[in-house]
């Protein structure tokens, strides 16, 4: 092993005696005990998390927790004289977020693919459901995005499991179907079945903001599992069409978001009231900000699709700097995360959850800088939003689990994807080979 520590040994067998085969292939009751960690065949170990990860995440929660209550106080107040009416639900939805961080971290990411199916039919199954007029469903601005759990349970917005469900689904199948993703037939149109009835049902609720960045999910797990660059160029134009003709198709109110980017100023207390006053309180902040709580510039939505204003003014270009800061070093924790990961299954995983993240992070900021049309999304762990900071922080501890087996580049051992049924596909640059026992 040229003095490497193999990462999976036998419990009864000493570590020196393991040995390097390529192209070997494990048994059946090898590869089930890979992906559910039986003890009695291989035995895990796993280091410490990427502590990068964990503290930018944490960081940004805390941040979002801040700038949640400062935006919203005396809002607040005035409506129901309790300051924390905003905040103490997302407090308690960021709670349960954590504690599902927690578990998915100290759990092996290989169990999820026993759930993988059952997730992805439940999501679908969510979706038909909040747009099935009932009790359960709230719609708001004539969108039906939420389902109503009860009194003392959170709402739940069904495309945020969604996502979680595509990456965890998607990961598996890209796993097990190899090379065959370069094929037209047997890759390229079974995914896309696969993923345009998510797509239309996220749209038919309508939320496109949602349905562009499901699209980005998958389209970078698609295009890293390493489908053919001319298939995934034509999957990207017929995407662009559809998401015309959706624009085009759903109402009047995506071609005046588009209006209001090309030319905020021609209906400044109309239909683009909010892009302009996102603007003044960008340009109110100046380098350091007016300070936490001293809010001159009140933009619709500041609590949600627009808290990076909120930033920018209370706690300046400094302020919005350190968020951004943050991004880019989850970003970069987590594809370094997907390289290093100890098989293929978990590479796809910590990319699509890498990619959830920073897209529609840049999404969010997009919009309040004035690069990208309204589209209603959370800027993750930072805007209020229960739904979406408790799934995140969930799809973090799957991360977190990976980054706890990485290997160095270029040696990956024991892969649960190259038993039968699940050999051939690979992230470009990896190199993976199987550990036997002597």
């Amino acid at each position: 092993m040229s003095g490497r520590r193999d990462r999976w040994s036998l419990p009864d067998q000493p570590l020196e005696r393991a040995r390097v085969r390529r192209d070997s292939r494990p048994s059946p009751v090898s590869r089930e005990a890979t992906v559910l960690g039986d003890p009695g065949v291989l035995k895990r170990e796993a280091h410490e998390p990427d502590y990068v990860i964990l503290v930018a995440v944490v960081a940004l929660f805390a941040i979002g927790i801040l700038m949640v209550y400062s935006a919203s106080a005396i809002p607040s107040y005035a409506l129901s004289q309790n300051t924390f009416q905003l905040v103490a639900p997302q407090v308690v939805a960021g709670l349960l977020g954590l504690a599902a961080m927690v578990f998915f971290m100290r759990l092996d990411y290989r169990y999820l693919r026993v759930v993988s199916v059952p997730l992805a039919v439940l999501a679908l199954i969510l979706l038909v459901i909040v747009m099935v007029p009932s009790p359960l469903s709230i719609s708001s601005h004539g969108s039906a995005r939420w389902l109503y759990l009860g009194p003392f349970l959170p709402d739940i917005h069904p495309a945020e499991v969604a996502k979680l469900a595509l990456v965890v689904y998607l990961s598996h199948w890209l796993a097990t179907r190899g090379t065959e993703i370069r094929s037209f037939w047997k890759g390229t149109v079974p995914f896309a079945i696969i993923v345009v009835p998510y797509l239309l049902l996220v749209v038919r609720e309508p939320d496109l903001g949602t349905a562009g960045v499901i699209v980005f999910i998958a389209f970078s797990l698609y295009f890293i599992a390493g489908a053919k660059l001319l298939h995934a160029v034509v999957m990207a134009l017929a995407g662009g069409l559809g998401g015309v003709f959706l624009m085009l198709s759903v109402g009047h109110y995506p071609v005046e978001r588009v209006r209001c980017l090309l030319d905020p100023w021609a209906d400044p207390r109309g239909a683009c009231y909010q892009v302009v006053q996102g603007l003044q309180a960008l340009s109110a902040g100046g380098p350091f900000g007016i300070g936490l709580g001293n809010t001159r510039i009140n933009v619709p939505g500041d609590v949600n699709d627009f808290i990076f204003s909120v930033i920018a003014q209370e706690l300046g270009l400094a302020g919005g700097a350190v968020v951004i800061g943050l991004l880019i070093a989850f970003a970069y924790a987590g594809i370094r995360t997907a390289i290093r990961a100890p098989d293929t299954f978990g590479g796809l995983m910590a990319s699509g959850i890498t990619a959830w993240i920073c897209f529609q992070a840049l999404i969010n900021i997009g919009v309040v800088v004035q690069v990208v049309p309204v589209t209603g999304i959370t800027l993750p762990f930072v805007s209020a939003g229960g739904s979406s900071l408790t799934v995140s922080l969930a799809a973090v501890g799957v991360l977190l689990s990976i980054s706890r087996e990485t290997v160095e580049r270029g040696w990956v051992s024991a892969s649960a994807d190259s038993g039968r049924g699940y050999g051939g596909t690979h992230i470009p640059g990896s190199r993976r080979r199987t550990v036997a026992a002597g």
